[in-house]
Parts: structure tokens; C-alpha cells; sequence
């Protein structure tokens, strides 16, 4: 009578692979461990660089500064038509009233002395905008409201931040495909010891007439178990570490770190998908070799 399998029996003789090939398995683990906690340290640093970025680009304003003979309705109808633009996300009136003020406190030797009378100041418009990349499009739009006499802003700068910001990103997809790479080749090379320990095991059950996916699938479901320990691992690793890392980043005020709890999820998936994903690879790469020969 022909004898059925079902994935039990696999899943059985993975974990008995792994028990008999402890060493082994406890050094793929690790490997795999030490890429994915790379992989995901990396991947938090280049988020939270982003996120700084995103933050200083916000910080970065243009300021309008309306005509000197502008009265309070003229003022009121031209913070109206700033209001109005698509790119316009706040919009805080100051009177030279405020300017002055402003001056004095910072610099009292030179500007004590300024009387309202005397004041040479203008009102203005501090204007924060959502996307850097529309700034030139709000420059031009500020300048044809009737009423703006000058407008100063950090085109540059925030140019300069979606600069960076690409660069990053660019940087940090090379660097995660290289590390991908990588931790498949070393599991690969892994695996290998572990084949080459199990060989005669192996070359018996060809022998025998054992077809080539009933000797592969336990390697394969060996891969799959590496990987899913690997990522847990590495995820709770990470976890714990990123949380002593806000903890500790909580006395710079101008340091902002991303929360863990609205992307743990997605580190999660990506930790074991990718420890899955490497463990298969690299265990049907590794078993493929063995039933060429």
C-alpha cells in the first residue's frame, strides 16, 4: 500500500532536521538575525531622516510684506486672497506694531529709540505652505495679489531639502537590495553546511526513489522556519532598542523620531516576510544543487 504524506510529516521532518543540526541551525538564525536587524535598523534611520526633513521643510515660510499705505480693510482683503491659495497651509498676521516689537526685544541698543511715529516697518503675512515642491508656483501666485509690496522666502532651501530627501531614498534602496543580497547569499552557504552534514542522508533517499520535492520540501520548510525565528527576533530587537532610542531622544527638542506603534505592523511583516523569503531561497537554491548531482 502506497503511503499518503501530508504537510505534518514535512513540517515534522524539518523540525527534526533542525534539532539534529542544531549548530548549523543556530548559526543560520543568527546570520539571518544580524541582516534583518541591519535591514531594519536602517530602514528606521533613513524613515526618521525623512521625517526631520519632512519637519524642516515645514519649518520653512514665506513671509509678504504688504505696501506701507495699506489700511486694516486693504490688509484684511489681502490675508483673504492668501488664505485662498491652493498651497497656503497657515497664515499669521504681523503688524509692524508686532515687528517693532519684535526688534526691540531682540536688539534693545539699536531700535529702543523707535517711536510708533517712526516706525519704518511694513505688515506682513508669515505663510507656512504643505508641499515644498509647489513653492515656485505660491511665489509667483503671492506675487500678483494687489497690495504685497515684497516677498522673502527660502525657495533654495526647501529645493535643497527635496534634494536631499531623493538622495536618501535613492541611497537607501540600494543599500536594502545589496543587504538582501547579501543575507541570501549567506544563508545560501549556510545551508550548504547543513546540506553537506546531511548528505548521506540525502544520497539515501535517492537511492530509495524518493522524488526530488519530497526531499526538498523539508529543506524548504526548514528555510521557512528560520526565517519566521529570524524575524521575530529581529523584530522584538528592534522594538525594544527603537523604544530606549526615543526614550533617549526625548531631551533634544529639535530631534524628532517617528512613533513605533502606527509602523510596527509594518516592520513586523516586513521582518518576517523578507527572513521567510530569504530562508526559501536560499534552502531551494541550496537542496537544488544536491539533486543536480
Amino acid at each position: 500500500m502506497k503511503r499518503r504524506y501530508n504537510i505534518f510529516y514535512f513540517i515534522s521532518e524539518a523540525l527534526k532536521g533542525l534539532k539534529r543540526n542544531g549548530v548549523m541551525t543556530f548559526a543560520s538564525i543568527a546570520v539571518l538575525l544580524s541582516c534583518l536587524l541591519v535591514m531594519s535598523g536602517f530602514s528606521l534611520l533613513v524613515l526618521n531622516i525623512n521625517v526631520n526633513l519632512e519637519r524642516l521643510g515645514t519649518l520653512n515660510e514665506i513671509v509678504a510684506y504688504c505696501n506701507s499705505d495699506a489700511d486694516a480693510e486693504k490688509i484684511s482683503e489681502i490675508e483673504g486672497a492668501i488664505k485662498s491659495l491652493d498651497n497656503v497651509d497657515t497664515v499669521v498676521h504681523v503688524t509692524k506694531a508686532e515687528a517693532l516689537k519684535s526688534l526691540q526685544e531682540k536688539n534693545p541698543e539699536l531700535y529702543d529709540d523707535v517711536t510708533e511715529e517712526e516706525n519704518p516697518l511694513f505688515d506682513s503675512f508669515t505663510i507656512s505652505y504643505k508641499d515644498n515642491s509647489g513653492v515656485n508656483e505660491l511665489d509667483y501666485q503671492l506675487h500678483q495679489i494687489d497690495g504685497i509690496y515684497r516677498i522673502r522666502n527660502n525657495i533654495d532651501l526647501a529645493n535643497k531639502i527635496e534634494s536631499v530627501k531623493s538622495g536618501v531614498m535613492i541611497v537607501f534602496l540600494w543599500f536594502l537590495a545589496i543587504l538582501f543580497v547579501v543575507s541570501i547569499f549567506i544563508i545560501i552557504n549556510t545551508i550548504k553546511l547543513t546540506l553537506f552534514s546531511r548528505r548521506k542522508e540525502i544520497s539515501i533517499m535517492r537511492y530509495i526513489g524518493a522524488t526530488g520535492w519530497f526531499i526538498t520540501l523539508p529543506f524548504i520548510i526548514e528555510g521557512i522556519i528560520i526565517g519566521v525565528v529570524s524575524g521575530l527576533c529581529s523584530f522584538f530587537v528592534i522594538k525594544f532598542a527603537y523604544g530606549y532610542v526615543i526614550e533617549q531622544a526625548m531631551s533634544f527638542q529639535m530631534l524628532e523620531l517617528a512613533a513605533f506603534g502606527p509602523i510596527s505592523n509594518y516592520i513586523l511583516l516586513a521582518c518576517v516576510g523578507i527572513g521567510v523569503a530569504t530562508g526559501v531561497i536560499g534552502g531551494g537554491i541550496s537542496i537544488a544543487k544536491y539533486l543536480r548531482d
